[in-house]
């Protein structure tokens, strides 16, 4: 998945976030380095029930 702005997400944060609109709402909005620092985060969870809580608490540590 690309966001558009040259930032390829990893298979598991994208879906957690088309099933969170306010999540990606808010990745969407954010600049390159922004986007990049949770790519990046994202790369270190191991489940997707810690994919799930990372991605519904984005905008609450943003």
């Amino acid at each position: 998945m690309n966001t558009g702005k040259n930032a390829d997400l990893p298979l598991g944060l994208g879906m957690a976030l088309m099933q969170n609109t306010d999540a990606f709402l808010y990745f969407s909005a954010l600049d390159g380095v922004q986007q990049k620092r949770i790519i990046e985060q994202s790369k270190q969870l191991k489940s997707r029930k810690e994919m799930k809580r990372f991605v519904d608490n984005l905008k609450k540590s943003g």
